[in-house]
């Protein structure tokens, strides 16, 4: 029978560090290669027969338990008092001072609950994700059966101990169905396979052997046989794994938090701010400086040139209050969450953390595994050819029969992934015309299989049919060696285009009752090559396709082989070129410099181990990179941490899938294709709104300082400034379920600050451009009718601001251009209600209370042409900013 797929997971490290030493001697250091079992024996003060019962007492008083570190679960109350140092709670908090200082209570009030809630909901969201950590203890055995001694004379027994005190140098006995207990070093295996799913993520069984030799290789297998990964190395067997098949005798080397599952762990804790965070923290400190500046610059002024010091507080207070966007927390809440509703309804993917969906809009750049992912957990037949390099389906027939009497006669319970492969690919006729006698099943040192068959036709005679890896079987061919070297190097090409190689020879011999052996297997036929290679995921290339149109690089991050992640890629249309994949033992010999310069270029990053895989993610986000993650391994944990959005299937490891921000359905591309669009929705609207509402409010600002530098009166009331920032607001809040035009869907849209400073700065000078404008215009207008000067100054210059504002909603929304939109939306009809207000305000009975009154006819022809002067302006500033910049 043919052997197992390789695991994922592996890169360039030895398990050295993974050694404990006998009590009393320094912790190990790293190993230039993989210990021998005798080194193994002597570093622990072991051997075969396993320790003295004093000897473990004494062990387990010094290195401890045998059990996953607790972990250290932050109370919530401390989580809490935490969230409030948060930029963005600072800005709410400010936001209700300031309405508390000017006596808006209810605007106080609702602020303030806005940055409780928040605070709130950060906190639990935090602890729920700390008691998550807990679904490791899950995946760790409770007992083990240890071999020990009374004494050093006595005879070794075996007997059932908990876990918790295994030591290091014991001797454990693994069965089928047993989780292995701790990191450990075969000593004997007979048959063994490990599940080490947990750990690599990869849901085939992998062969493992007590031999010294480094040479593990599977049959057929290009993934295998570098014998460079940690996981791959057939000798080791970690905690966290499963025995599948097969038994075995082995030496405890680590236990505790030295092992690999713990590490795994540790590597968890402490991820770093994602890019929504960065972003909001990098926005509230702009608003927290304009706050904390504007009403000092106001009394200054006004205490220097108008005499008017303290008596002009409020109005300064209002002023800052009209800077600062107060519906943001609830219109970013109100998209995120819409976008994340819309995503769980349509395409079953849940977003865990809200900012998470802004984070996978911002992502230009995902990182995933090869196989379940651009593969399926299955290979499939490529072509079957002869010696002479052509297509030849008897070869194929051969291996089939050898695949079908091997499952059949060694009494295994299904066939392994190629084997599977194999027989799906051979006509089912075509096997029933063997009779099996015997088989010899697969064997990792012999990495061949062998049926024994009657053929029809040939009484007398059993043919013997063997498959498995190229080199094995050429050894045991009858061939001259230049044939040999040119079947080698065949099979060589093959290997390196990403397949995986099974070779199939054949013999005749005369039939007998006798057991047939390893042995038997001499004087073989050669008959030729079976080549397979990975199965792709059905929606893989339509996603990609969707991923390269909406700005997002796809990097593979595997613990496969460079050559068969490669092909996948090709196979997929992602173009590979030879200097683009990178293998684990290169990425160990970089600095982090070299490496976030290397890996902007590079596609596929190979043998990769954990610690592998979080360093190219942080390296990603070092070059200037918004990254996800998709994992749903334990070895996937560092890195799912790392990303600024983690992903995982449903059917991730339990720590992955509550570690992940992000968990879909199933593991498909496709769904990820469509959670970038929602976040790009929302992430638009977002930055929509913050563009809008900070460049009017600023043009504002500075128009009412330019105003209460040049009136003999300030220039708006502080119930009016708050009047129409509520309008404002208001309106505003018609983003929320705005769609943006598909040219926001074409790249990712990130909130940078520097970004957003320089648009409000632009667009906020020309906003105040038109404000001075309108100054004009009234000035002109009261001087020459006559009109009551302060109230229709303020009744002009509220309506002036209201026009303005709607204006500024229509033209400058994300992406938007005159061709679309054409049909009036939830922004268009938000910005006609503030036109209408503005307009109807001032005459209509609320006006007096707020200090306004009725406007002059001729007012509203001169306004008329400055609006029309000023939507020009920002038609002329969007285009020239459009050539300047490709983010609208």
């Amino acid at each position: 029978m043919a052997e197992t797929t390789a695991a994922s997971g592996q890169g360039a490290e030895c398990p050295g560090p993974m050694v404990v030493p006998a009590p009393g001697a320094g912790e190990p250091g790293p190993e230039a290669g993989v210990p021998t079992l005798l080194a193994v024996l002597r570093r622990l003060d072991s051997g075969p027969r396993g320790l003295t019962e004093a000897q473990a007492e004494e062990r387990l008083a010094h290195f401890g338990e045998n059990t996953v570190p607790a972990a250290h679960e932050a109370p919530w109350p401390r989580l809490f008092v935490r969230s409030l140092r948060d930029p963005f709670t600072a800005v709410l908090g400010c936001l209700g001072l300031v309405s508390a200082a000017v006596s808006a209570w209810g605007t106080a009030s609702v602020i303030l609950l806005l940055a409780v809630v928040s605070c709130v909901l950060r906190a639990t969201g935090e602890h729920r994700a700390d008691r998550s950590m807990s679904g490791l203890r899950e995946l760790v055995a409770t007992t083990a059966t240890v071999q020990r001694r009374a004494d050093e004379g006595a005879a070794p027994g075996t007997r059932e101990i908990p876990v918790a005190d295994l030591v290091p140098g014991d001797v454990v006995r693994l069965g089928p169905g047993d989780l292995v207990p701790a990191d450990v070093r075969l000593l004997r295996a007979t048959g063994l396979t490990v599940h080490q799913a947990a750990l690599t993520g990869e849901s085939a069984p992998v062969g493992k052997h007590a031999d010294d030799l480094t040479d593990g290789r599977r049959a057929g297998d290009p993934a295998a046989g570098t014998g460079d990964g940690v996981f791959e190395q057939p000798q080791f067997c970690f905690q966290g794994s499963s025995v599948a098949s097969g038994s075995a005798t082995a030496v405890v080397m680590a236990t505790g938090v030295r092992t690999r599952f713990a590490a795994a762990r540790g590597g968890t804790v402490g991820c770093a701010a994602s890019a929504f965070d960065r972003s909001v923290h990098g926005i509230s400190w702009i608003l927290i400086r304009f706050m904390l500046l504007t009403p000092p610059l106001v009394l200054i002024a006004n205490a220097a040139l108008r005499d008017r010091g303290l008596e002009t507080l409020p109005f300064a207070v209002a002023v800052a209050v009209g800077l600062t966007p107060e519906m943001l927390p609830v219109l970013v809440t109100t998209c995120l969450a819409r976008g994340a509703a819309l995503l769980a309804r349509g395409h079953g993917v849940i977003v865990k953390r809200l900012p998470a969906l802004h984070d996978i809009g911002a992502m230009d750049v995902l990182c995933v595994d090869k196989t379940g992912t651009l593969t399926q957990d299955r290979p499939v037949v490529d072509r079957a050819l002869g010696p002479d390099g052509r297509d030849d389906p008897e070869v194929l027939n051969w291996a089939a029969v050898n695949a079908w009497w091997t499952l059949q006669l060694a009494d295994l319970p299904s066939p392994d992934a190629l084997d599977e492969a194999i027989l799906d690919a051979a006509g089912e006729d075509d096997l029933m015309a063997y009779d099996g006698v015997a088989a010899v099943p697969f064997d990792p040192l012999r990495r061949l299989a062998t049926a024994v068959v009657r053929t029809p036709g040939r009484l007398g005679r059993h043919t013997l049919v063997v498959k498995g890896d190229v080199q094995a079987v050429l050894e045991r061919c009858v061939l001259d060696e230049d044939e040999r070297i040119r079947l080698s190097a065949l099979a060589a090409c093959q290997a390196e285009a990403g397949l995986r190689v099974l070779a199939v020879a054949t013999a005749e011999r005369p039939a007998r009752t006798r057991d047939y052996t390893p042995a038997d297997e001499r004087g073989l036929g050669f008959l030729g090559l079976v080549t397979l290679r990975d199965a792709l995921a059905p929606t893989a290339a339509e996603a990609l396709a969707v991923f390269a149109a909406r700005g997002v690089t796809v990097k593979v991050l595997t613990g496969d082989h460079p050559g068969t992640a490669a092909r996948a890629c090709r196979d997929l249309g992602i173009p590979v070129a030879g200097d683009q994949v990178l293998t684990a033992g290169r990425v160990d010999g970089l600095s982090d410099a070299e490496l976030a310069a290397l890996a902007g270029r590079t596609t596929v990053f190979a043998r990769c181990t954990p610690e592998h895989k979080a360093r190219i993610t942080r390296a990603l986000q070092s070059g200037g990179h918004t990254v996800g993650f998709l994992g749903d391994g334990v070895n996937d944990l560092p890195a799912l941490r790392a990303a600024d959005v983690g992903i995982a299937p449903r059917e991730a490891a339990d720590v992955a899938r509550e570690t992940a921000d992000v968990v879909l359905a199933e593991k498909d591309l496709t769904a990820i294709a469509h959670a970038v669009t929602a976040g790009r929705r929302a992430s638009g609207n977002i930055a929509t709104y913050l563009r809008i509402t900070l460049s009017s409010n600023l043009g504002n600002v500075i128009a009412m300082l330019c105003a209460g530098l040049l009136l003999p009166f300030l220039p708006m009331l502080p119930a009016q400034v708050l009047a129409q920032n509520l309008c404002f607001d208001a309106a505003q809040l018609a983003f929320a379920y705005d769609r943006p035009s598909s040219s926001v869907l074409r790249r990712p849209t990130v909130l940078r600050p520097g970004d957003l400073l320089r648009f409000i700065t632009g667009f906020g000078v020309l906003n105040a451009t038109a404000d001075l404008a309108t100054f004009g215009v009234l000035g002109f207008v009261l001087h020459g009718l006559g009109t009551a000067t302060e109230p229709a100054f303020h009744s002009g210059w509220l309506t002036e601001n209201l026009l303005t504002q709607a204006l500024v909603m229509l033209l400058l929304r994300l992406g938007r251009t005159g061709a679309e939109g054409r049909r009036p939306g939830p922004v268009a009809r938000a910005a006609a209600a503030l036109a209408v207000i503005g307009l109807l305000l001032p005459p209509s009975p609320l006006g007096p209370p707020l200090g306004l009154t009725a406007l002059p006819a001729l007012y509203y022809l001169l306004l008329m042409a400055v609006l029309v002067l000023y939507a020009a302006g920002l038609l002329v500033a969007r285009a020239c900013r459009g050539r300047r910049e490709a983010t609208w």
